[in-house]
């Protein structure tokens, strides 16, 4: 049966040939780029996650843009925190309510525009690093904006600048044009056991 010492050998050389496979697979990537990140799928987090990779840009100094496309203009908590980091985030809120509040496809339309005319200007401000596109893939679900036209304009970013849509059913145009996608698989949500909408939690 083996010994405690020989237990501990064991791991420690795994250890070490695990941290030499880790490093070299590092030392390998050496491109740097701007990302197009997109959080899609019917799991709960796609702008949650999107605002901890806009905290952690804050963090480093970045200047970033939030365009939130379809949200209402309620003040979220998240909105709140970061206008504490002052005119290094410059933030939109340009939607109208979801489609199902507004009722009237003719104003969801013009709200996208808008909000579409704000992101044409962040993504031109070189002093902008990242900018998060809430809700994008919603305004793109329903056609609300050229498809064709937004997924090229972000293809076409500038090679610094990172940029993250969020939305449920993202279109395969934007998958595809994308370097990250991640897709939140809904397990279980409070909402089915009549738990409402609370704050610190969804605004």
């Amino acid at each position: 049966m083996p010994n405690e010492v020989d237990e501990i050998a064991r791991h420690k050389a795994k250890m070490v040939n695990r941290k030499a496979i880790q490093d070299a697979e590092v030392a390998g990537k050496t491109l740097e780029k701007g990302l197009l990140i997109v959080h899609t799928g019917k799991g709960k987090g796609k702008s949650t996650a999107a605002f901890g990779l806009l905290l952690r840009a804050l963090g480093r100094g970045y200047r970033c843009g939030v365009v939130q496309f379809g949200k209402g203009a309620w003040q979220s908590g998240e909105r709140t925190a970061v206008e504490r980091f002052g005119d290094q985030v410059e933030w939109h809120t340009l939607g109208e309510g979801f489609t199902w509040e507004t009722q009237d496809r003719a104003r969801d339309v013009a709200a996208a525009e808008k909000a579409w005319a704000a992101t044409e200007r962040l993504m031109a401000d070189p002093a902008i690093r990242m900018i998060v596109l809430d809700e994008l893939n919603i305004a793109l679900r329903y056609d609300h904006l050229d498809k064709a036209k937004i997924v090229a304009s972000l293809k076409a970013r500038r090679p610094d600048q990172h940029i993250v849509v969020t939305g449920r059913n993202a279109p395969p145009e934007l998958v595809e044009a994308a370097d990250l996608v991640t897709e939140m698989t809904l397990v279980k949500h409070h909402f089915a056991a009549g738990v409402k909408a609370q704050e610190g939690i969804e605004f």
